[in-house]
């Protein structure tokens, strides 16, 4: 099973974006997206940005995972 991690992009130089995931900084490539700025939130799947999502969506899907590893 693969799964994409919402995550809050908060830098970009070039083709990369910075991206906050629950609180760890990684880098994605956004060379699989059309258009994506600092302050959205993209799904990350294997180093790639492949979707944006809003603000909503992303932040339950972020609390679910947290709750997920709290157990």
């Amino acid at each position: 099973m693969c799964l994409g991690i919402p995550g809050l992009i908060v830098g970009i130089k070039g083709d990369t974006a910075t991206v906050d995931v629950a609180g760890t900084k990684k880098d994605a490539s956004l060379r699989l997206m059309e258009k994506a700025a600092i302050g959205d939130y993209v799904i990350i799947h294997a180093g790639f940005a492949i979707e944006k999502v809003d603000t909503k969506r992303a932040e339950e899907t972020l609390r679910l995972i947290r709750e997920t590893f709290e157990r």
